[in-house]
């Protein structure tokens, strides 16, 4: 195919996810396509790296979207809403990464690698009428896809501990984190505008009442989320969401009761397909750290009483770059799409 016969647009290419969202298209099937940057005004003439080439952020407008076969929106809830009956208007298919289309008609939660572990091969409600797809939230797949994973041992009933970092609410809660955690060094006075709370060197189960950031309509994103997912085949999740003074990547604690005895070996062995990483028990364990910048999800997996060398009861560690992993679902939700549209050249 050549570059440029296809066309696809980053809707908010100027923030952290619409810049790794431009990366990752790069080293995607979709690299030999012609990757359009787009944006608000006030972001239109920056220049951004898409993988080893330097781009221009343009204005999203008709002639720009003339073409178009894909919109990524990856920038805020609010530009989304604005602008993407505008892309249907040109027949380009969505892929909304700002959740603002949850509530939409015709536009459904996906993500493909979970469908893929549940064997649902045509895709739960994707159909020629499907106006959109939601990217489903990152922490929502990495709990989907792992008990996915362990549905034919029998998975009883699980319960997670969801560590939120300050990028999954963008660079200006990033910036606050950062400046909280230079002022207490120095004592004085923090900076409270996204989160009304002190984030530096704590952890939170909620946030102040004054935050921009929407803690729990995070939390109770994830749980939706999942429940759409599992399209009823998954146990039911127990979910705590925990602010952690981290600035990137997922960490959750897994618990998993299973209706039978296990070993760790069997645990591990169906877990260890692809975009899982299973990090054996004398290694490094998994961490936001480890995580940032690998594709697959990272996992340890620990029994809770294994005297027998079998248990019934696991302790899951895992960890996950948020970013990388919302851009690698998009683009697998866009290569569902492809299939859907009747010229569509994304296989």
């Amino acid at each position: 195919m050549a570059k440029g016969s296809y066309r696809v647009g980053v809707f908010g290419a100027s923030s952290l996810l619409g810049k790794e969202l431009a990366d990752e298209l790069k080293e995607s099937p979709m690299a030999a396509l012609d990757v359009v940057l787009l944006d608000e005004e006030d972001a239109t003439g920056q220049v951004i790296a898409a993988g080893d080439e330097a781009t221009f952020i343009q204005r999203i407008e008709p002639v720009v979207l003339e073409g178009m076969e894909f919109v990524f929106f990856a920038g805020d809830a609010a530009s989304t809403a604005k602008h993407w009956k505008s892309t249907r208007q040109v027949g380009a298919s969505v892929v909304d990464l700002t959740y603002a289309l949850e509530r939409e008609q015709d536009v459904v939660v996906r993500a493909p690698w979970v469908s893929e572990a549940l064997e649902d091969e045509n895709g739960l409600e994707l159909n020629l009428k499907t106006a959109g797809v939601v990217a489903a939230h990152p922490a929502a797949v990495m709990l989907a896809l792992v008990l996915a994973r362990l549905k034919d041992l029998g998975v009883q009933g699980c319960a997670a501990t969801v560590l939120e970092p300050a990028s999954e609410h963008g660079r200006e809660a990033m910036d606050e984190l950062h400046q909280q955690t230079v002022r207490l060094l120095s004592f004085q006075s923090l900076p409270r505008e996204q989160y009304d709370a002190q984030i530096a060197f704590n952890l939170l189960p909620s946030v102040g009442s004054e935050a921009k950031v929407k803690f729990q309509a995070t939390e109770e994103r994830i749980r939706a989320h999942y429940g759409l997912l599992s399209q009823g085949r998954l146990p039911e999740l127990a979910l705590q969401l925990i602010q952690a003074p981290v600035f990137h990547g997922y960490a959750v604690s897994l618990m998993v009761k299973l209706a039978k005895e296990a070993t760790v070996e069997a645990v591990e062995t169906a877990l260890g397909q692809s975009h899982i990483d299973v990090v054996a028990e004398d290694s490094d364990p998994p961490s936001n750290v480890s995580a940032a910048g690998q594709e697959a999800i990272l996992v340890r997996v620990r029994a809770e009483d294994a005297g027998s060398g079998k248990a019934r009861r696991f302790w899951l560690w895992l960890a996950a770059d948020n970013l990388k992993l919302a851009a690698r679902n998009a683009i697998a939700c866009a290569g569902e799409l492809g299939r859907l549209r009747p010229q569509g050249k994304v296989q």
